[in-house]
């Protein structure tokens, strides 16, 4: 974010004059007719250091996406909240509410007993962005430590999103992935939203029952589950064949890409099969949270013990 500069009188230095090799030491001529009298020497030149802003910004670290053990995030939205406060691997640190919703969470309260502040609508809508939907709840608790992939089950069903950046798809995605009882949700560290806020609105308290597995890379990420037994399976809208044709068996990995780049190459390359989405409407592109809903209603579907 550009900043103000400094803003001063520009000054400038007057060099001494030297005859000789030496310093004149004389003063000043004095003035006269048509001898303008002759100013004496200007202060030194500040020095001007760069604007706070930029500097403050130099000096932030890169954000972290699933925080510190000391970091705090924000959670809000009655469903949201609701979870969080049922979850007992969720530690809890404050909890703010309206006197209408406390009394709706009074068992959930008491079973976890969070310290708990009644405020009104409009302060807790102080604290969140201007945008947030709060419904008279807000929860601050510490973040969800994700896992590695060595974590992941034997026979387990995962997500991968390579890059998908918005919060609201990635919450959509996972509030999915409770639904279909995914085992984790695979990410980058980078190019990924924070898990808390809008995120963990739209997620509706599928974040406390979906593990997310954190990585730096994803290729090598990739590479691993494979190397699991994992059969790798990407989602493309020019593969060769649809979903419904393509194995699919457990352990079983779903990779979806951003909705404007898709998967990218080296993700791709690390697929053992690439799949589409057959729909049979006019339009055949998809939100990236709605064709992970379809994309796990046929995994589902396709690797249900007979």
């Amino acid at each position: 974010m550009a900043g103000p500069g400094f803003s001063g009188e520009r000054l400038v230095t007057r060099k001494t004059h030297r005859h000789g090799g030496g310093t004149d030491r004389r003063g000043p001529p004095a003035a006269g007719p048509g001898r303008p009298a002759e100013r004496g020497p200007a202060p030194k030149r500040l020095r001007r250091g760069p604007p706070p802003e930029r500097a403050e910004a130099k000096a932030e670290p890169s954000p972290r996406r699933h925080g510190g053990p000391g970091d705090v995030v924000r959670i809000y939205g009655f469903h949201s909240v609701t979870a969080a406060l049922k979850a007992p691997r969720r530690e809890l640190v404050r909890l703010y509410v309206t006197p209408a919703a406390a009394e709706r969470l009074a068992a959930e309260i008491a079973g976890r007993g969070v310290e708990t502040r009644v405020a009104s609508a409009e302060e807790i809508a102080q604290r969140l962005p201007r945008d947030a939907v709060h419904q008279g709840v807000l929860l601050e608790a510490r973040p969800l430590a994700p896992i590695d992939v060595s974590e992941l089950p034997a026979d387990g069903l995962v997500v991968v999103l390579d890059q998908v950046t918005d919060p609201h798809n990635v919450g959509a995605i996972l509030r999915t992935c409770a639904a279909f009882a995914v085992d984790a949700l695979v990410t980058t560290e980078r190019r990924t939203p924070e898990f808390t806020g809008a995120l963990a609105k739209s997620a509706s308290g599928g974040l406390e029952h979906v593990p997310i597995c954190s990585v730096t890379n994803l290729a090598r990420a990739m590479g691993e589950l494979g190397d699991l037994g994992y059969w790798r399976v990407g989602l493309d809208s020019e593969a060769p064949a649809s979903l419904q044709a393509t194995r699919l068996e457990r352990p079983l990995a779903l990779a979806l890409g951003a909705e404007d780049r898709g998967l990218r190459r080296l993700t791709r390359e690390h697929c053992d099969a690439l799949a589409r989405l057959d729909l049979p409407g006019a339009i055949k592109s998809l939100n990236v949270s709605n064709a992970c809903a379809i994309a796990l209603s046929i995994a589902d579907a396709a690797t249900k013990p007979t």
